[in-house]
């Protein structure tokens, strides 16, 4: 008879479980930048949980709000109905996105905001009279979620060779990654805007009127942050619009901070059409993500649409009550500690220490812009993933928490990190990379 905690019973995402449950590494408590393991070790967050603890680990405000809540309004639906919470909550989100995306739809997670995003997207073009316009144009490498929408326009292969065909009329643009002419660029790499100039090559091979919308992370996270080139987003911007395309940006990851803006969109001053976000929306105590969709947008379905509902989509748990709590805690500290422009107050430093890396070994790349960092390891001959893979464990065990995608480590620590943080995450870093072969 097995024991009621030996590990098997959790199938866990993203996890090579064999490997896993043989030498387990057990996270149990966290505050502030830290974790402590599960045999009671520090460990200092590099990486904001898993790109989503933006405000610190288990700060007492969001604490308060979701027990607050608990105790008196575990759960209402929104299916015609509603409550204060939800509506408030999309209110102040609705503030601090760009102007004009204040329409804010509720999900439960990143994947769940991209597949309505794409919903969204056919409803308001079948809304003016564009239902020919089904197809989407996503880019190489990039990660949209685990949603059939989201993989089906995302374009990491370990993500999609296991599922078929996904969803058809989907279509790709090029990555923008250039390790020959951009590698070790600080901030925004100076070549590759060419590369917004295949929505044209796909305009003139499907034409403009089957394309619903484009979707692209304006810094790509999960593939290893890959920067956007210089005015590669306004070249983007400006073919959407051109062609009468919506654009979506996947701010799942850049939303709340991560680039000095409360989104990725204010920071490089380019505005879609839709918004998706979750992760650092409720500092991921309480699973939630959002989509902000323009008012031309909303309008456009809402008051085309015949008697009676607009849109057929939702979820259960769409703004429920301690999501909302929590979110609307976390935006109060963003504004009251000043977050987003900590952020970019120590992306200087934290510029220096990233590119300080160079010339260690097996090093290959050093990029950055707000508080996120990819360090591009040269992949060991007939092993790939496995250097950066040795450098996560290596760091974990010793005290730190990286993340590692193919063979690029990934920085993205809490926004209330501070100098002597910096300090430490660079200065053992260097020190594991300094000991794998």
């Amino acid at each position: 008879m097995r024991e009621p905690n030996d590990l098997s019973a959790f199938w866990m995402p993203f996890t090579n479980n064999r490997a896993f449950k043989q030498t387990p590494r057990l996270l149990a408590a966290a505050e502030g930048m830290h974790y402590t393991s599960s045999d009671g070790r520090s460990i200092l967050d590099a990486t904001a949980g898993l790109w989503c603890v933006n405000a610190g680990h288990c700060r007492t405000e969001i604490v308060e709000a979701i027990r607050d809540t608990a105790a008196r309004f575990d759960f209402g639906p929104t299916f015609q109905l509603g409550h204060p919470l939800a509506f408030e909550l999309a209110s102040k989100l609705g503030m601090i996105m760009p102007e004009g995306l204040d329409r804010i739809f509720f999900t439960n997670s990143g994947s769940e905001s991209v597949d309505t995003a794409l919903k969204i997207a056919l409803a308001y073009q079948r809304a003016r009279g564009q239902g020919s316009r089904t197809r989407f144009i996503g880019r190489e490498r990039a990660y949209h979620g685990v949603g059939f929408g989201g993989i089906s326009v995302g374009g990491i292969v370990g993500n999609r060779r296991q599922y078929g065909t996904m969803l058809g009329g989907v279509d790709h643009l090029r990555h923008t990654h250039d390790l020959a002419r951009n590698a070790f660029s600080r901030g925004q790499p100076a070549h590759g805007v060419e590369l917004a100039d295949d929505i044209e090559r796909l305009v003139a091979l499907h034409g403009a009127d089957t394309i619903a919308a484009v979707i692209v992370e304006p810094v790509a996270g999960s593939t290893g942050v890959l920067v956007p080139p210089v005015g590669y987003l306004e070249r983007v911007r400006e073919l959407c619009t051109k062609h009468d395309i919506l654009l979506i940006f996947d701010e799942v990851i850049t939303a709340f901070g991560r680039v000095g803006k409360a989104t990725a969109s204010e920071r490089f001053g380019v505005t879609p059409d839709i918004i998706t976000m979750a992760k650092g929306l409720t500092n991921a105590a309480v699973p939630m993500g959002a989509v902000a969709a323009g008012r031309h947008v909303y309008d456009t379905v809402v008051e085309n649409a015949p008697e009676g509902i607009e849109l057929f989509h939702g979820y259960t748990y769409s703004g429920h009550p301690l999501a909302a709590a929590a979110g609307l805690a976390t935006l109060a500290i963003y504004e009251e500690e000043r977050l987003f422009e900590k952020a970019i107050a120590l992306e200087a430093y934290w510029g220096d220490a990233v590119h300080a890396m160079k010339g260690l070994p097996h090093v290959i790349d050093c990029r950055n812009i707000g508080l996120v960092a990819g360090i591009e390891l040269e992949a060991r001959p007939g092993a790939p993933t496995k250097r950066a893979m040795e450098a996560f464990h290596r760091a974990f065990d010793s005290g730190l928490l990286i993340r590692v995608t193919g063979d690029i480590i990934a920085l993205s620590p809490p926004l209330i990190l501070e100098k002597a943080d910096i300090d430490e995450i660079f200065g053992r870093l260097a020190d594991i990379l300094k000991t794998i072969d």
